[in-house]
């Protein structure tokens, strides 16, 4: 995983920073996962923009993602590391030994060639799924299941990871990428190692219309607003805007909005680290 910063020939090369894909060995995706994925530019059924700043972008299909690893027992040959346009990790193409072929979310390490498996009695390697009561404790894992059979809900995205603690009784605390410790059910599957692309958070677009190929619009700051619009909007000259807030007056910068009392908190044994 390495990156490309360009030579500044032009404005929008002069702060641009891009993936080298040197990693990437297949160009076009296995025709027989893909799906078709309609756009809204943010408007609902009824043609009403429920999310603003959406619309355009670039013509994609939907790679069908095998999250929940359940061809248990099975050895799969990783046959090529392909693009995603609809996620910022990497994806592999795995073969089975009989025919079957899946996409997952590549790990860092992992090669073409290399022989992968899920299940229970396998060794903890890279691309290896099990279940997190037979994982060594201290192993970095990804796409971690909360329900067992849910398929991996957790540390899917560039660069993530969780640590697997501790296991107490028939639960394992798993320490998450937002620094939360959270125990769950050992029955529960993940995949061993880190997830690829780590140096996409090192990105930079460099200019306007990157954003509007991946379908994102020009976000308006609230202070710009008239005060009908926005909390922040309105003054004389270039106001401050006054407490940071959101459009719908939620303030932001800290202010927390989780429920006291939401089902969840009592598997929570670490809370999330603060910005603050």
């Amino acid at each position: 995983m390495a990156i490309r910063k360009l030579k500044p020939v032009t404005p929008g090369q002069r702060h641009k920073i891009v993936s080298n894909f040197d990693e990437i060995t297949k160009s076009s995706p296995e025709k027989s996962l893909l799906k078709p994925l309609k756009k809204t530019g943010g408007r609902n059924s009824s043609g009403k923009m429920t999310m603003r700043y959406m619309g355009g972008g670039h013509k994609k299909r939907y790679r069908v993602i095998d999250f929940t690893r359940d061809k248990d027992g099975t050895e799969a040959i990783v046959h090529s590391i392909e693009y995603d346009p609809n996620r910022t990790a990497r994806i592999a193409l795995l073969i089975y030994a009989d025919g079957e072929k899946r996409y997952i979310i590549a790990p860092n390490g992992l090669t073409v060639g290399q022989k992968i498996r899920s299940g229970q009695g396998i060794a903890p390697e890279v691309g290896n799924a099990l279940i997190l009561g037979e994982i060594p404790l201290g192993t970095l894992v990804h796409n971690i299941e909360l329900h067992p059979g849910q398929g991996g809900v957790l540390a899917r995205s560039a660069g993530s990871y969780a640590q697997l603690t501790s296991r107490d009784g028939k639960y394992a605390i798993v320490k998450l990428p937002s620094g939360e410790s959270r125990m769950i059910l050992t029955t529960c599957k993940a995949t061993v190692g880190t997830v690829s692309n780590s140096d996409h958070q090192i990105e930079r677009s460099g200019k306007a219309g990157r954003k509007r190929w991946l379908g994102r619009r020009p976000r308006v700051r609230g202070v710009a607003m008239n005060p009908v619009d926005h909390p922040m909007g309105g003054g004389e000259g270039r106001a401050s805007g006054g407490h940071p807030r959101s459009r719908k007056g939620i303030p932001a910068k800290g202010y927390k909005t989780r429920s006291r009392n939401k089902a969840s908190d009592k598997y929570i044994v670490e809370k999330r680290k603060s910005n603050n």
